[in-house]
Parts: C-alpha cells; sequence; structure tokens
C-alpha cells in the first residue's frame, strides 16, 4: 500500500518519494520490517502463548534431550505468517496477481495448520486435524492455484513472435533490442503451460506434450495435466516441510535458503535483460515477488531469533504447512517446478525417509511376521538423533547440504 502512496507523491515531486520506484529498495525496507516484526513483535507473542500454556505435548520425548522440550510454546507460526503478511502488504504492489496468489496461500495454509495446532493443543487431541482434511484443503489450493495460472490474463510469458504462433496471444509490444542497440523488435505475450527443464540445452517443456492423441486441442486441454501437477506439488512439499520440522530450527533454516534461491530466480526470471542475457523464460511482473521473498526471508531468519537450538517457541504445523505451501506455489508461478527435487532436497529426503521406513516396514512383517526398519527412526533428522549425534549439528549440516542444493538450483540457469 506505500508504493501507490509513495507514487502518487513522487508524482507531486516530494523529495524521496521515488524510492519506492525501486524493487531493491522496496525488497529490503520488507526484510527489515520483516526481522523486526519477528523479533519484537514475536517476542509478545510467545509470552502470551506461554500464558495460554499453549505448550508442545506431542513430541518424541524417548530421544535423548526432547524431555526438557515438553512445554515450549508451540503455535510459533503465528509469528512467520504475520512477519510475512505485514511488509507485504506495506510494500509490495498488492494489486498485482502474483502477490495476490501468495497473499492467498500464506493465508489458507496458516489457517489449515492453525486448526491443525489449535485441535492439539485445546482439544488435547494429539492427532489434530484429520490428515484428510489437510489434503482435501491442500488440493483446493492446488486447484485455486492451478485455475488461475491457467485463466488469469495477467500471467503469460513472452517470447519472440515465431514461437508465439502455436500459443494464445495476449499481446504483441515492440521492445527494445539488447543486440542491436537503439533498435526494436516486437514480442509477444502469450497464454501457456510451459515450464522449465533443467540441465536440458532447449530447456522448456509443454504439458501439453503429455497429450499428443488430442491432436490440436492438447494446448487448450493440458489442465488435465497441469492442475493434478500443482495439486501433488502443492500437497507434497507442504508435508515435506511439516516432517522436516522435528529439530530447533531445522525447518526454519531450511526454508529461508530455499526461500532467497527462489527470490534470486523471481528477479531473475521477472528482469527482461537477466531473462533474455541467461536465455530463460521472461514472466512480466514476477520481479514484484522479490518483495515477497524477502518478507519469507526476513520472517524464516527472525523466526530463528527464538527457534535456534535452544528453541523457545515451535512453529507447529501453522508455520510448517505455511513454508511449505508458499514454496511449492513460488516454484509453480516461477515455472520451475521441476526443480524442486533440487532446491527442497531436504524436503524430499525427509519425506523419502518416511516413505522408505513405513513401507519396509509393514513389507518385512508380512514376509518374516515382525516388522524391521531401514532407519534407527524417520524422518531421517531422528535417525541422526538416535545416533547421538548433536541437534546444532544435525541442524546446521542440513542446512548446509540446502545451501549446496540451492547452489546446484542457481547453476542450473547455464549447465544445459
Amino acid at each position: 500500500m506505500l508504493y501507490y502512496l509513495f507514487t502518487y507523491l513522487d508524482k507531486m515531486e516530494i523529495i524521496g518519494a521515488g524510492l519506492f520506484n525501486f524493487l531493491t529498495f522496496r525488497a529490503l525496507a520488507a526484510m527489515i520490517v520483516s526481522l523486526l516484526i519477528s523479533i519484537i513483535i514475536g517476542g509478545r507473542i510467545i509470552k502470551r502463548l506461554q500464558k495460554h500454556q499453549v505448550g508442545e505435548t506431542i513430541r518424541d520425548l524417548d530421544l535423548a534431550g526432547q524431555m526438557a522440550k515438553k512445554g515450549t510454546p508451540t503455535m510459533g507460526g503465528i509469528i512467520i505468517i504475520l512477519a510475512i503478511l505485514v511488509p507485504t502488504l506495506l510494500f509490495a504492489k498488492v494489486l498485482n496477481i502474483y502477490i495476490i496468489m501468495m497473499l492467498i496461500t500464506t493465508i489458507w495454509m496458516g489457517l489449515i495448520g492453525f486448526l491443525d495446532d489449535y485441535i492439539k493443543v485445546f482439544k488435547k487431541d494429539k492427532g489434530g486435524l484429520k490428515g484428510k482434511f489437510k489434503v482435501i484443503g491442500q488440493v483446493v489450493l492446488g486447484l485455486i492455484i492451478g485455475v488461475i495460472m491457467l485463466f488469469h490474463q495477467d500471467i503469460v510469458v513472452r517470447m519472440s513472435p515465431e514461437a508465439a504462433i502455436q500459443y494464445e496471444v495476449v499481446k504483441t509490444v515492440d521492445v527494445p533490442d539488447r543486440l542491436n542497440p537503439g533498435e526494436t523488435k516486437p514480442m509477444s505475450y502469450v497464454k501457456t503451460t510451459l515450464t522449465n527443464v533443467p540441465f536440458l540445452k532447449d530447456n522448456q517443456l509443454d504439458y501439453a506434450m503429455f497429450l499428443p492423441f488430442l491432436g490440436d486441442n492438447a494446448k487448450k486441454l493440458a489442465w488435465i495435466v497441469f492442475i493434478p501437477m500443482v495439486i501433488i506439488i502443492v500437497t507434497a512439499v507442504s508435508n515435506g516441510a511439516n516432517l522436516t520440522d522435528g529439530l530447533d530450527g531445522l525447518a526454519t533454516g531450511v526454508s529461508a535458503i530455499i526461500g532467497a534461491t527462489l527470490g534470486l530466480l523471481a528477479y531473475l526470471s521477472g528482469n527482461a535483460i537477466f531473462a533474455d542475457y541467461l536465455n530463460i523464460m521472461y514472466l512480466p511482473n514476477t520481479g514484484e515477488l522479490l518483495i515477497f521473498t524477502a518478507c519469507f526471508l526476513g520472517a524464516c531468519i527472525g523466526f530463528l531469533w527464538y527457534n535456534a537450538f535452544p528453541a523457545q517457541v515451535f512453529m507447529g504445523d501453522t508455520g510448517s504447512l505455511t513454508l511449505g505451501g508458499i514454496i511449492a506455489v513460488l516454484a509453480i508461478i516461477l515455472r520451475k517446478e521441476l526443480l524442486i527435487p533440487v532446491i527442497c532436497g531436504i524436503f524430499l529426503i525427509e519425506n523419502l525417509s518416511v516413505m522408505i521406513q513405513v513401507s519396509y516396514f509393514k513389507y518385512t512383517k508380512r514376509k518374516y511376521g515382525e516388522g524391521r526398519r531401514v532407519f534407527l527412526m524417520s524422518p531421517l533428522h531422528h535417525h541422526y538423533q538416535k545416533k547421538n549425534i548433536p541437534e546444532p549439528k544435525i541442524v546446521a549440516r542440513f542446512w548446509i547440504v540446502g545451501i549446496l542444493l540451492a547452489a546446484m538450483a542457481v547453476i542450473t540457469l547455464k549447465i544445459r
């Protein structure tokens, strides 16, 4: 909202108001505000949670050192959500469709997580919200995001008129020709289900290619593949973040690394010059997501003030489901969903460790009459706890792996 105010003041030639025209300035200002909200208001929220005895009661207390965590305030995800929403509303162009999508995602997943934590804490039901209702909520969000991506007229990809022939062209405009200074060239803005495929030279994939039997109707009916894909991604990543939230600072730190990576990709994809130079899809107006990712990063780092070992507060499902949902939708918007196994590698391995453990246990129980385990305990971070590795060391090592995966994700822009 401040953007619109200062744009008006700039037209009135008020000195300094023009700063809000710079994306990087707004992003840094938003991050600072997000950090301050997390640290200052977060401390008050923690005291309020302690006062109402909103404490952790569902931890695996058989693990060494976990008993001391009983009673630590949970539902701290409220801090993260506030630290994302408030500065985003202040510094971003709130009428930007991508910002609207991220606000919907944050509020929607926050409500699902809050309801789950509320049932656990106040209704004394350790199971929380039934799994099927969580999945329904994730599916509905995936459906909403998928439909908006397919049909909103502001969600387009810019490409040459020659390449745009096979797609629905929204408009064609003349833009500066980088190779011939002073000259222009026509570029088309099209509706498409194109996405990026990492490590390939011609790294674009259209979901319509999975429907060759539909002939000329394939592109019109690409939603048959695209929407289920979006739903799967939203569900998988949000659950992956939820499973990763098991050690002090683990999910928070990993999410911050992923958020910073997606923020960089948003800036590059939303900048015509960088997109042209890197030969990646230019996605008009996605640069504004740099504001949102700055708030996301500030919220995560600020939350670590209290969530780092030994944690003074846990984010609960209010935070973990929200973080996962945000990351999933950001990747989809930026058409980097096929990079998720790399960017979100920590979430993936945590998910896989649970699936492998459960599947192998059931298989061996049927075959040998007793269930056997691959890991000492799942998700994977608990396996290392069982090996008596100190919790801070496990978290730090997971962060390091997360940074390596983030670097790999970025270099896919050039390695093809």
